[in-house]
């Protein structure tokens, strides 16, 4: 036995390990397989340390302002001696005064958050003077966010409270009460909305992780009402097309004129025209506001938030308040989608009366060309006749200066009456078949070929 064990012991092993020198095989590679890999790392949480002052905008933009803005962000790099962004990159983050400069770009706004040492313990001391926002500063565009986060050791003896509205003060536990945050959702004086984030006992990258989480919550819960603005201003719109369709639904009803047929669906044809330019104007501000409030509720989530007793959690006061918003957007799109096939109902039905109003007065068009047709018929065939007795009469005519020629030059031919009256049968018969075959003739060209 000890035998075979040393045996094993000194047999090659097939698993052997690759040598130093030996590379992975190389293959093709996906064109955006770098994208995809760096994607999950375009964020990443950033460490940060208390005490720590925290200043996020968020700027409407659009693809021209984004492209300025990117321009102006790399020369403000380069100024700072530090290179820029790249050409498709859409985070960067520069050191800046102590802490640093995050940029990112978003498909509807674009961001700037600097983090810095503050100039005091104490919550929402004056802003460093050295902040980048000062007078060299170039905004991209309109900004719609503008957020302090004071990130601060917890100290039971300050009174944090008097910079807050009692009224919708939110304070709640994160991280599993390794902190405590706090803020109202309203503007100070430098029309900065606050957090208060007081640690505990929270480390670097977990102080990172929500002060992101705090600023994303703060961001998209802001865009995504904007849905409810265009909303309130789809409302009335809506409502006096719901009313317009019910006036021409009685006046449906009544109509059975031709005419007023057409103009009632000129009216519905409006309608709905004016319905889906709204919805088309809409569509895109309600699914971004879907997407940033989905975004909003996994942010909640993700922040392991804790109620305090005795005060409003930052999920009871967005569930008050922007869930309900979101509710109102998701009835504008579900009226506009009923409202849309309601018109596309009334249109199909007020159509078809039209087409089978149409159809009548067609058919009453062809029964009236078929009987001028037939008068056609009967005057042809009588000018016909006519035709066939004056050539037959002209042919027997001349058959008879024939026969009188013909006798006085002695020929042996009948009496010209004679042979004139014989022929006037002959020639009538002739004349009529002739005229049938070329009749007969034009009718197979005319089916043959019926254009």
């Amino acid at each position: 036995m000890a035998k075979d064990k040393n045996e094993d012991q000194d047999a090659p092993s097939d698993r052997s390990a690759p040598g130093p020198l030996e590379r992975a095989p190389s293959f093709p590679t996906h064109p955006l397989r770098e994208s995809v890999l760096g994607e999950v790392h375009a964020r990443p949480f950033r460490p940060l340390n208390s005490p720590r002052v925290v200043l996020h905008y968020a700027f409407a933009t659009s693809a021209e302002e984004a492209n300025r803005d990117r321009r102006w962000f790399s020369d403000f790099c380069a100024s700072q001696g530090a290179a820029g962004p790249a050409p498709d990159a859409r985070y960067h983050v520069l050191p800046f005064a102590g802490g640093a400069l995050s940029w990112e770009r978003h498909t509807e706004f674009t961001t700037y958050t600097w983090d810095g040492p503050t100039t005091s313990e104490g919550s929402f001391a004056p802003l460093p003077a050295n902040n980048p926002f000062g007078s060299a500063f170039r905004a991209p565009g309109l900004v719609l966010v503008a957020t302090r986060l004071d990130l601060l050791d917890a100290t039971p003896d300050e009174n944090w409270r008097r910079h807050y509205d009692p009224a919708s003060l939110t304070v709640f536990n994160v991280e599993g009460r390794a902190a405590l945050a706090a803020t109202d959702f309203r503007p100070d004086g430098n029309g900065l909305t606050r957090f208060l984030v007081l640690n505990e006992s929270m480390n670097e990258v977990q102080c990172g992780a929500v002060v992101q989480r705090l600023l994303e919550i703060e961001t998209y819960r802001t865009f995504a009402l904007l849905g409810l603005f265009e909303a309130n201003k789809l409302q009335p719109e809506i409502s006096a097309i719901e009313t317009d369709l019910v006036d021409l639904s009685h006046r449906m009803q009544a109509s059975a004129d031709l005419e007023a047929n057409k103009g009632l669906l000129e009216q519905l044809s409006r309608l709905a025209a004016s319905l889906e330019a709204g919805a088309a104007s809409s569509s895109y501000r309600f699914g971004a506001g879907r997407a940033y409030y989905d975004i909003v509720v996994a942010r909640l989530k993700a922040l392991g938030e804790e109620p305090v007793v005795g005060d409003l959690s930052m999920s009871a006061f967005l569930g008050r308040r922007l869930a309900p918003a979101m509710r109102t957007c998701q009835a504008i799109e579900e009226r506009q989608a009923t409202l849309s096939r309601k018109l596309a109902r009334a249109t199909t039905l007020l159509r078809t009366r039209v087409d089978v109003d149409l159809e009548q007065q067609n058919r009453s068009l062809l029964e009236s060309m078929n009987r001028r047709a037939r008068l056609q018929l009967r005057l042809q065939q009588t000018v016909e006749g006519l035709s066939v007795a004056a050539v037959s009469y002209y042919v027997v005519g001349l058959l008879s200066y024939l026969a009188k020629g013909a006798k006085d030059l002695g020929l042996p031919v009948p009496a010209p009456a004679v042979t004139t009256g014989l022929a006037v049968p002959v020639v009538v018969l002739t004349i009529w078949w002739t005229v049938r075959k070329i009749r007969a003739h034009h009718a197979e060209k005319s089916e043959d070929n019926p254009d």
